[in-house]
């Protein structure tokens, strides 16, 4: 149902009037801190109080880093248009807007809710020992890697939770009467019984057949411009500094290949396993010692009887043991490891031959006979199988030790020796790859320096182009740097019409045919007006935003949005180079019922409700405290350091 309704939400909007305003609250490790200075020039204004172009610059800068976290690669420009600029501006001011409030009602986060905050997020909420202890000294790496000290980050999630209760107030006590969602999800979900005539263009392509002037007249048309456009692109070379290039020109010694191989030798053995079978005498460690006597004594009877008779065994543990889980299976216990039994019974098992049965092992259950009766793994790796693999370990470690002096010396050189990348690739023994029909932005499934959106907008920039200059190094990964030059530059044009005519034509055998069926079709409609019972092509169906049936989608939504005052109804749906299409709508019905759960749909109603009546409250909160945009926002110039 929540699948519907999202898929719907353009409708949903209409029958609720909801205005949805993104949220600038974040939670999480992501905190932020605000630097003012500088830019003192008051952007915005909030009780009384100046929002700085500073503050601004700052807000815009932690977002860009914040996606910079989560997606290394992503190019700051995105966030650099008037409209993300204007959702951060509009960030500011909500928070400024709900502190004053949450101010003037003396709200405020108790060290209890603090603490029930901080164990809400998961990143958090994994520092928790086995004891159930708080990590501390995990807690304060985490956030120092973040910049930012316990206190900070405690006080930024004390006041998100304090600005959420002015909000939460109203949102989460909302109340969406009954009958009000009721006729809001009738009317978006009731069901139509539709009666649809096809004009498909496909069925007109062979009636037209345009002429030159036809396809010139297309060809020149400025609103068909963009379609004959040949992007520009560019024949490159590059070069890539990356810990594969660097390894190749590192030698391990012998002996250190050997050495290392001695200090990691757990590393290249295959775990011993053991596969055993037990039979237990329960007897727990806080019984008393007769009753744990009697068990024992109970155990080596059943020892004696195994050792009389091996081969009983299995019997015995299905009629003997007091483990329910394995004693269905003749007490077999399949392979484990170390660590994977209490040590009493690890240590007998492990210390026993295959086939062998012990004598009776007291553990903090009760008292085990054990047998063994498989053995795997336990095999040790010999140097010459592993020694590529360590080889190219060492190298590794080698050549991330060795990486960042080597990127100094690499963005240094191709800058400085910006007419070739030959220098370059000589000292780092680096092959100069091309590329040929590059574009401004990464082709669909493009990969390393070709697949980076920040290398590709350096490659075309001005510099780049006009001078055909090396670009300055850039990271296209984890221990990566690329720098490349422009060969050739083609720029952006306009295809000749011999390039492109069969292109033309095709569009303009699709639009004419497509004009063919749409006079049909609008033929057809009038006489359906006229006589709105007249026969029609195949049989009626009945139709739902839930259940288009095999109705194509565009029909079905016309034929929902249609007036049914009065039946039937008859309307004609535009389907663009597909055609036209003669809709009759003979009957409405109550809702689909299977389109949806009826205390879902209230859930979901409330909901809605609660956000609208939130928004509306903080819209009112807004003129209370007389936010408000200055002018200096409007005219304001990119946020600097970006």
């Amino acid at each position: 149902m929540f699948d519907f309704v999202r898929k719907h939400t353009r409708i949903l909007q209409f029958v609720l009037v909801l205005l949805i305003f993104p949220s600038f609250v974040f939670f999480g490790i992501q905190g932020y801190s605000r630097f003012t200075g500088g830019e003192n020039e008051p952007v915005a204004k909030v009780a009384g109080q100046n929002i700085t172009q500073a503050e601004w610059s700052a807000a815009q800068r932690e977002q860009v880093e914040r996606v910079r976290r989560q997606m290394p690669g992503v190019d700051a420009k995105l966030f650099d248009t008037p409209e993300m600029k204007q959702q951060v501006l509009d960030g500011l001011i909500r928070e400024r807007v709900l502190l004053a409030a949450a101010n003037k009602a003396h709200l405020v986060t108790t060290n209890e809710r603090l603490q029930r905050e901080l164990l809400s997020i998961p990143q958090l909420a994994s520092l928790k020992k086995p004891d159930g202890s708080f990590d501390v000294d995990a807690y304060k790496a985490l956030l120092s890697a973040q910049g930012m000290t316990p206190e900070m980050f405690e006080a930024r999630i004390r006041q998100d939770a304090t600005m959420r209760q002015v909000l939460d107030g109203v949102g989460a006590t909302a109340f969406a009467p009954t009958s009000l969602s009721n006729a809001a999800f009738d009317a978006l979900l009731q069901q139509r019984e539709v009666q649809v005539q096809r004009f498909d263009a496909k069925g007109y392509l062979g009636k037209v057949n345009p002429s030159d002037d036809d396809l010139q007249a297309y060809y020149k048309a400025p609103e068909n411009a963009a379609q004959f456009q040949a992007p520009e692109q560019a024949s490159i070379e590059y070069l890539v500094l990356d810990l594969e290039s660097i390894k190749k020109d590192i030698s391990i010694p012998e002996e250190e290949l050997r050495k290392y191989y001695a200090e990691n030798e757990k590393r290249h053995s295959t775990p011993e396993e053991r596969r055993a079978s037990h039979i237990l005498v329960k007897a727990e460690k806080s019984a008393p010692a007769a009753e744990r006597e009697k068990a024992r004594a109970k155990a080596e009877q059943l020892l004696a009887e195994v050792k009389k008779s091996p081969g009983s065994f299995a019997d015995l543990a299905r009629k003997n043991s007091d483990d329910p889980g394995s004693a269905q299976r003749g007490g077999d216990l399949d392979f484990f490891g170390r660590g994977a039994m209490v040590k009493p019974f690890e240590d007998a098992t492990f210390g026993l031959k295959q086939g062998e049965i012990s004598g009776v092992v007291e553990s903090d259950f009760g008292y085990h006979i054990i047998q063994v009766t498989g053995i795997r793994g336990g095999e040790k790796k010999s140097f010459e199988q592993v020694r590529a693999e360590i080889e190219n370990e060492a190298k590794t470690q080698q050549a991330q030790s060795r990486f960042a002096a080597a990127a100094v010396d690499f963005t240094n050189m191709v800058y400085e020796q910006s007419d070739s990348l030959k220098p370059a690739a000589e000292k780092f023994k680096l092959q100069i790859r091309t590329a040929a029909d590059v574009k401004r932005t990464p082709a669909p499934g493009a990969t390393g320096a070709l697949g980076n959106a920040k290398f590709l907008e350096s490659l075309f920039s001005t510099d780049s182009v006009t001078n055909k200059r090396n670009v300055e190094a850039v990271e296209v990964g984890p221990s990566q740097l690329a720098s490349g030059r422009i060969v050739q530059y083609s720029p952006a044009r306009q295809r000749s019409f011999d390039e492109v005519k069969a292109q033309v034509r095709e569009q303009v055998v699709a639009k004419q045919a497509a004009a063919l069926a749409r006079k049909d079709g609008e033929a057809r409609l009038a006489e359906l007006q006229k006589s709105p019972d007249a026969a029609m092509p195949g049989s009626a169906v009945m139709v739902s935003r839930a259940a288009a049936k095999d109705v194509a989608r565009d029909i079905v939504d016309a034929a929902l949005r249609a007036p049914a005052d009065k039946l039937p109804a008859v309307i004609g749906v535009e389907q663009g180079t597909q055609g036209y299409a003669v809709v009759r709508i003979s009957k409405v019905t109550a809702r689909d019922p299977a389109a949806a759960d009826t205390r879902q749909l209230q859930a979901q109603f409330g909901q809605a409700w609660g956000d609208a009546e939130a928004q509306a409250y903080y819209a009112a909160l807004k003129q209370r405290f007389g936010a408000e945009v200055l002018p200096a926002a409007k005219a304001a110039s990119a946020p600097a350091g970006l």
